[in-house]
């Protein structure tokens, strides 16, 4: 979730760059974008709002350039994440648009990696609000790497709480074949998750055995 001093960090960096004058502008691209659909960017905002983009601007390759206007190929974005990231980097900082909400997942790695932390805590509100059968398992697999123990505690929840329709899926047995440690977490949670439940059809255990039969845990239906 957003904080305070992330937050402030954002907002308080602009006037500490204007303080040192820059005032060049660069140009952003995208993968595999032309030079058409580069975006005209501010140095002096893109150094108050990341320490990373800051030292890349400050590098001696740029600084000795004879080139006016220099570009920046951000390779791990597509055209339409970039226009989402630079709207937000000139934004208020306050909320994001629906154009970014659309590309959070994209601008919650971008946000870590150029080390924005408001738009990465933003970010991952709204992939929290946003949890559905259908991305859970992503989300749960983004939170990894570097770890986030916030958004991996609200995926890893919504699994649990709705196995038994996300391990019949294709998802999951795509998820299996690629995070075996994570899926062996997820069984093991959901074991204990149905042994204390109680079943309002049966009164036992939803992992009861009816007519001598062991009971499948992702089976959510009874014999």
């Amino acid at each position: 979730m957003a904080t305070p001093n992330n937050k402030e960090d954002f907002s308080g960096g602009l006037a500490k760059v204007l303080a040192e004058k820059w005032q060049v502008d660069v140009r952003l691209k995208a993968m595999n974008s032309d030079d058409g659909s580069a975006i005209s960017a501010h140095k002096l905002i893109l150094a108050s709002r990341s320490e990373v983009f800051k030292k890349m601007l400050e590098s001696d390759e740029l600084k000795t350039s004879t080139k006016e206007v220099e570009t920046i190929t951000l390779s791990e974005m597509k055209q339409e994440e970039l226009e989402a990231f630079v709207e937000f980097i000139y934004s208020h900082g306050y909320t994001i648009s629906d154009n970014v909400k659309q590309h959070a997942r994209s601008l919650y790695i971008a946000a870590d990696k150029y080390v924005i932390l408001h738009l990465r805590d933003l970010c991952r509100m709204e992939l929290m609000s946003s949890l559905s059968l259908s991305n859970s398992l992503d989300i749960l697999e983004l939170a990894q790497f570097p770890f986030d123990e916030v958004l991996n505690d609200a995926a890893f929840g919504y699994i649990k709480k709705n196995i038994s329709t996300i391990a019949s899926s294709d998802e999951f047995k795509l998820f299996v074949a690629s995070n075996a440690n994570l899926a062996v977490e997820i069984m093991k949670a959901s074991l204990t998750h149905t042994s204390n439940s109680i079943c309002s059809s049966c009164g036992y255990g939803c992992n009861c055995i009816r007519r001598g039969t062991p009971r499948n845990p992702f089976a959510f239906s009874h014999y």
